[in-house]
């Protein structure tokens, strides 16, 4: 009876497999030009001019090679200890240092304007970029109108696609120089395009956010983006911590969310065996490998980075690169 029961299981997995296989086999670039049809007409009725819409919509095209990228994202078979080699490899904390250097004045000027430590600035810039070195080649409005047409967080991409019709209608950028990553997050911040409405600041006043080729806007962008969403200029983002003892309840949420002096009642230390700060502070206890990888007691902007990216490996190394910037190597 069961090995019949898991028989049938099995043929309704294919079946349903085959279907979403050959629903995803359906989009096809007449499905997408129609669906484009449609967007325009949608755009035109949230009061884009007709004129404007023309020339954006006139080179979209379909590309199955993003909902592809979409599809196939690959599953986590990294440990932190990699991604970090990775992402923080020695060149670029050298690379970082040299960019904090040299734009000093800068920073320090948008870091007490915003209340954001400039070489958190640095670091998400490093990360997101290589310090504006890769900031993607893929039309974002192409992009975003495939995703959409895609289905499956069809919102998402549609109102994405509409807020890079309102950049461009505002004169930040041309169609031409439109260009993101495949998922469409843009510049040398790689923002998607809502938030780039946000959270994006034409620092040097020239009229455009300029994200792409300008470095007081992306600076001064990734500064107003932290300092919105609740960044603290006088604290920092974790620090790695051990273990005397095991602990069961750990994570992000805000229930698990306690005071240094609970968490050393726990058995948490610091990562040499001392005790931990004796300081009104509050931290959540994050292992991103479990309990027999890294241990990390993170802080108020580390919560604050994961609004940025919702990866516990990408807030670690933010916050890596930070300190050895503060380092200086």
């Amino acid at each position: 009876m069961a090995k019949r029961l898991t028989a049938s299981l099995l043929a309704v997995a294919g079946f349903v497999a085959s279907i979403a296989f050959a629903q995803a086999e359906e989009k096809t670039a007449q499905g997408f030009a129609e669906y484009v049809t449609a967007l325009k007409a949608e755009a035109k009725q949230k009061g884009f001019n007709e004129s404007f819409l023309t020339d954006a919509f006139n080179d979209i095209s379909f590309r199955p090679t993003v909902i592809k990228s979409d599809k196939n994202q690959p599953e986590k078979k990294i440990t932190l200890d990699s991604y970090l080699a990775s992402r923080v490899p020695d060149w670029k904390v050298q690379q970082a240092v040299e960019m904090y250097n040299k734009h000093k004045p800068l920073l320090e000027e948008i870091g007490q304007k915003y209340q954001v430590q400039p070489r958190f600035i640095v670091a998400l810039w490093g990360n997101e970029s290589n310090f504006g070195r890769i900031q993607g080649n893929y039309s974002v409005l192409s992009a975003l109108a495939s995703l959409a047409y895609e289905g499956r967080r069809e919102k998402l991409f549609k109102d994405n696609l509409f807020a890079a019709l309102t950049i461009l209608d505002e004169g930040h950028t041309s169609v031409d120089a439109l260009k993101g990553s495949w998922a469409g997050a843009m510049g040398q911040s790689q923002f998607m395009p809502i938030s780039f409405l946000n959270y994006a600041v034409d620092y040097d006043g020239d009229g455009r956010k300029d994200i792409w080729q300008t470095e007081a806007d992306v600076f001064a962008s990734i500064a107003n983006y932290l300092s919105s969403e609740g960044w603290d200029n006088n604290g920092t983002w974790g620090r790695q911590v051990s273990l005397t003892q095991p602990i069961k309840a750990f994570g992000l949420s805000k229930s698990l969310y306690k005071p240094l002096a609970d968490w050393q009642q726990a058995g948490v230390r610091r990562f040499d065996g001392s005790d931990l700060p004796n300081a009104d502070i509050s931290a959540s206890l994050i292992m991103p490998d479990g309990s027999e990888g890294r241990v990390y007691l993170v802080y108020n902007n580390f919560h604050t980075l994961m609004k940025w990216n919702r990866s516990s490996y990408f807030g670690v190394s933010v916050g890596y690169l930070s300190e050895r910037i503060k380092r200086g190597y």
